[in-house]
């Protein structure tokens, strides 16, 4: 028996794409995305209005005094106090960014690159404390300085960490100290 050797009986290239559905498709996907992130801007705005309540942050004094502490790292955000996810976005408190925080006799400034600075006066201070998590970031246990302030009438959680970790547990120290001696001499 001969080997049987099929061959082509005629050149057939291959199938063509169809351009139209392939454009249609990337349109379509292309306006599905441009409408979630439509969505998240507005829901931003959104709960920016709803906490419209907030005052202006307060900008740091002319003379602050002599530094206690200071810290490079990221700011990661701000929460009403004691509610990990409800994040504050009023103000630009939303918007995370590197930070320089600077702790003096008259308070903590915060400085951020980008974003909108602000201060807080060492009468508004309440806590501070490590904890692992802010609205959106979640760290290893300790791996995050929440310092807790009062602005108006909200308490407000702010999360920032530290290039070096190890910095955390002296600012807590440092602030919480402060902290009492204040509320001390206002007691008298």
């Amino acid at each position: 028996m001969t080997p049987v050797i099929l061959l082509a009986a005629e050149k057939e290239s291959a199938e063509v794409t169809d351009w139209a559905a392939r454009i249609g498709w990337v349109v379509g996907l292309g306006l599905f995305v441009a409408l979630v992130y439509w969505l998240m801007r507005e829901g931003w705005k959104w709960r920016s209005t709803l906490q419209g309540d907030l005052p202006e942050l307060p900008s740091a004094p002319e003379a602050p005094g002599p530094v206690k502490l200071s810290l490079s790292g990221r700011y990661h955000g701000s929460t009403s106090a004691g509610q990990w996810l409800d994040r504050i976005v009023a103000h630009g408190l939303g918007t995370r960014s590197r930070v320089e925080l600077t702790l003096t006799d008259a308070g903590l400034d915060v400085v951020r690159p980008g974003a909108n600075d602000f201060f807080v006066p060492v009468a508004a201070l309440r806590e501070a404390r490590l904890d692992k998590g802010i609205a959106g970031k979640v760290l290893t246990e300790g791996g995050l300085l929440v310092v807790t302030w009062e602005h108006g009438d909200k308490l407000i959680d702010s999360g920032f960490r530290s290039d070096h970790a190890a910095e955390h547990n002296e600012w807590v120290e440092t602030l919480n100290d402060m902290i009492n001696k204040t509320e001390t001499e206002g007691a008298r």
